[in-house]
């Protein structure tokens, strides 16, 4: 995806279609302002080119002073800026200038005679903060046009997605894609219930993310949601953190301790990595689930405890049950309903649409003015394969925000260069990563069930089996997992 060029005519700015879904059902749309803003700062504005752009389509807000255009740059609007160096602007005005000039929403075109361009300090500042500029002397009409350009993309690129995802409020759960669409609706669904839920998914890919959303959207909302690393905790203090202790338990124990489980009375309680979770530790946590009590470490008194249990884990359960390490009682006590949470590398246009939102809520991390991608670092981040999925992705655009030289983030600063078009792929390679995709895709949207995935993909279920084992991809024939409760 190469730079986009918008035009100054407001008919040549693509029509409004849904960019995002969210969790509660609405179409988020493209924001399309009736008209176009325009901040004209200026310490003399000139009446004659603000009647020309008025006349242009332009809606002229003056601003004489900075801190005038401080006020006018508050709201959220997309908007054009320009900004007239020439009427009297110095570099003692730079650190005033660049608090509005780092504004995410509005596209700035400086005009400046050439004499201030050999100043450094404002070399610097409209090199990072600004879209383009113009040398005075210069026309209406070439100031109009940079205007246009400036305005749309804007409009088209950065402030399109961030109006989205601000719209959805479900923080990094944003997603298109079939699978995130299905996700989507088990979660509305799993509000209903109080069923206990088991997430199962790559590592990095938004457990956590997803059981929150089950406990905002359920009865137990105004309650706690409490989550707990069961690998992040060493096994010997991992009881008395799940079931607190009695003063005197132990030594040090100089006073009471509340643990987690009874913490999360009448709310949530996520335990993620419960694979990890030692055998002594699931013992104690099956007898709780159970009968609905706990007993504190040290103590005699059995305590009631209301809590809904989401858990959550990056390894095969199935493979560590099948050798001992976890209880097959307590996983299918943790696992009446299955939620599986889709990997970034199978999330097709997703990937692109995650990288704009990761920018836009971390770009205030680099004192330039970040407008997007180049088209090589959108090439590389769907050619790449994402071990670390979309905790990963956070992680590259982030570092890339703060090394980056230029305004657009390049698949180098990303330490993706390695995947563009320049590193040759072969017809057999391309096959088997389509394949591996497709055969992943069919597997999330019928949740493992063999039969139904395969007949989607227009296999048998041996061909499908047998494709599966050639790329590594596990099977999961335990019918509980494919069952939900009913309600």
């Amino acid at each position: 995806m190469g730079p986009l060029i918008m035009a100054a005519d407001d008919s040549d700015v693509p029509s409004g279609r849904p960019l995002l879904t969210s969790l509660d059902g609405g179409a988020l749309t493209r924001v399309q302002p009736a008209e176009r803003s325009l901040i004209y700062l200026s310490r003399q504005p000139r009446d004659e080119l603000a009647e020309f752009l008025n006349e242009r389509g332009w809606r002229v807000q003056p601003a004489r002073s900075v801190a005038d255009a401080a006020r006018l740059t508050r709201g959220d609007e997309a908007a054009a800026g320009l900004i007239d160096i020439a009427s009297g602007f110095t570099n003692r005005d730079l650190g005033s200038l660049e608090g509005c000039l780092r504004r995410a929403n509005i596209g700035w075109v400086a005009v400046t005679p050439s004499s201030q361009l050999d100043d450094l300090g404002m070399r610097r500042l409209i090199r990072n903060y600004c879209f383009d500029y113009l040398k005075t002397p210069c026309s209406h009409e070439a100031i109009n046009f940079l205007l246009g350009h400036a305005f749309g993309m804007i409009t088209l690129c950065d402030f399109d997605i961030t109006q989205s995802v601000a719209a959805s409020g479900d923080d990094e759960m944003v997603g298109t894609c079939d699978a995130m669409q299905q996700l989507f609706r088990t979660i509305r669904k799993l509000g209903n219930t109080d069923a206990s839920v088991f997430i199962a998914g790559e590592s990095g890919t938004g457990k956590e993310l997803t059981a929150l959303a089950i406990h905002e959207r359920s009865d137990r909302r105004k309650a706690p949601f409490v989550p707990i690393n069961c690998g992040a905790i060493p096994h010997h203090l991992l009881q008395s953190e799940l079931f607190g202790y009695e003063r005197g338990a132990f030594t040090g124990a100089n006073q009471r301790k509340i643990g987690r489980v009874e913490s999360a009375q009448g709310g949530t309680l996520f335990l993620d990595e419960i694979g990890d979770l030692p055998l002594e530790s699931q013992a104690s946590l099956l007898r709780f689930l159970q009968e609905g009590k706990i007993e504190r470490l040290g103590g005699r008194d059995s305590i009631a405890v209301d809590v809904r249990i989401i858990s959550a884990t990056h390894i095969d359960l199935q493979a560590a049950m099948s050798e001992g390490r976890f209880r097959a009682d307590l996983f299918h006590r943790l696992c009446v309903v299955r939620v599986d949470e889709p990997p970034l590398r199978t999330r097709g246009k997703d990937i692109e649409i995650l990288a704009h939102h990761v920018l836009q809520k971390f770009r205030g991390d680099s004192a330039r003015k970040i407008r997007g991608f180049t088209a090589s670092a959108i090439e590389a981040m769907y050619n790449y394969g994402w071990p670390g999925n979309v905790r990963e992705m956070i992680n590259r655009v982030r570092r890339a925000i703060v090394m980056a030289e230029g305004r657009l983030l390049s698949a180098e600063d990303l330490d993706l260069d390695g995947f563009t078009s320049q590193l040759p792929i072969t017809l057999a390679q391309a096959r088997e990563d389509a394949e591996r995709k497709a055969i992943e895709g069919a597997l999330l949207r019928h949740r493992h069930r063999l039969n139904e995935a395969a007949t989607d993909l227009g296999v048998s279920r041996v061909t499908l089996y047998r494709l599966m084992g050639s790329h590594g991809l596990r099977a999961n024939d335990d019918k509980s997992l494919d069952e939900e409760p009913e309600g």
